[in-house]
């Protein structure tokens, strides 16, 4: 029986306790009809993972097998399988649905009633190969490093929620916080056509890492008023939509508070608790207040897109790499740089 090592965070880091990870040898799976082997080569870290490591993030229990940002190579695929072969470069996109609710039947899937996610609520790609519904596996270009090409799935996240402004061509735009998730943003709205961006954050080291990338504003807020900063930018009228990725009561109040009155606000960032926000204000100012989930394959397809096409620069958000028998070493460097680190990868290969 060949077998392959395969990750396992069996308890968090919490109330003052240490997060432990194991690797445990399980069976290599055989692809069944209509599935798909991958060896995989890189898993990116998340925000959402952090929870994970933190005991924060609801939903997930322990033992949990991460990994849903990733990128590989297909060795094998089963009977049925079309339009993918061995040797063929892939990401997976990690969503678990039914099929059947009422979001399902009318596309949006990412909103599934029974939404489950690869390395939340089920079993990850965190393993030396990984077997998956070829419906999950995409294609990347063969030209795709794999580094890149496991940074798609954040960067589907941020196309999904640029489009939820649908005027977004020709926007001036406003990005509240700096972290990958805030720079992918700011980057995916310019290359969506957005006339202006301006991004916000407190820690100067990540705006700068921001003008590295093209946004056209970088503000520090512990420095300069928000609504003061979108009024220098942007003139009288400020912005037309603004995009909360730090997730947090201080910024959430920034953007109801400064936003032009009849403007729209996208709450990006996952809150890890209940908010505490200006609900007065939203309503007196009429302003429109949406969310973004996840994303749905058609937002992949774009973010490969804009990659190949060169307007989305990844590696400069590319930290750090850890082998894959040094997975807790990982996020023990997020924990000690939390300002300076951003997408930390981990090597499979």
């Amino acid at each position: 029986m060949a077998t392959m090592k395969q990750q396992v965070m069996t308890r968090p880091a919490k109330n003052g306790g240490e997060a432990e990870i194991i690797f445990r040898d399980v069976e290599i799976p055989k692809p069944g009809a209509g599935e798909v082997l991958i060896k995989i080569k890189r898993i990116g870290i998340c925000g959402s993972d952090i929870h994970v490591y933190y005991g924060e993030h609801k939903g997930t229990g322990y033992p949990v097998t991460q990994g849903h940002e990733v990128s590989g190579q297909v060795v094998e695929t089963g009977e049925g399988v079309v339009g993918l072969e061995a040797g063929h470069k892939v990401t997976i996109e990690p969503q678990v649905v039914c099929g059947k609710c009422y979001p399902c039947r009318h596309g949006k899937y990412n909103l599934c009633e029974e939404l489950k996610v690869m390395g939340f609520q089920t079993t990850g790609a965190a393993s030396e190969y990984f077997c998956v519904d070829q419906e999950k596996v995409t294609r990347l270009p063969d030209t795709m490093s794999y580094d890149d090409g496991a940074m798609i799935e954040p960067l589907a996240v941020t196309v999904h929620a640029a489009r939820r402004f649908e005027e977004i061509s020709g926007a001036k735009v406003a990005v509240l916080g700096c972290g990958p998730i805030g720079i992918l943003l700011a980057q995916t709205c310019k290359a969506l056509g957005a006339e202006k961006v301006m991004v916000t954050d407190v820690s100067d080291r990540r705006l700068e890492l921001a003008r590295q990338c093209g946004v056209d504003f970088a503000v520090n807020t512990r420095e300069r008023e928000f609504g003061e900063a979108m009024a220098a930018c942007f003139g009288p009228d400020k912005a037309d939509v603004i995009y909360d990725c730090a997730g947090n009561n201080v910024t959430i109040n920034q953007a109801i508070g400064s936003a032009r009155k009849g403007s729209k606000l996208v709450l990006v960032a996952v809150f890890a608790e209940m908010a505490k926000a200006d609900l007065f204000t939203l309503n007196d100012h009429e302003l429109d207040l949406d969310t973004t989930m996840m994303y749905r394959h058609e937002d992949y397809v774009e973010a490969i897109r804009l990659v190949e096409e060169g307007k989305i620069k990844l590696q400069p958000l590319q930290s750090m790499h850890f082998p894959f028998e040094r997975y807790l070493e990982a996020y023990q460097y997020i924990e000690a740089n939390k300002e300076t680190s951003m997408k930390v990868l981990i090597d499979v290969d």
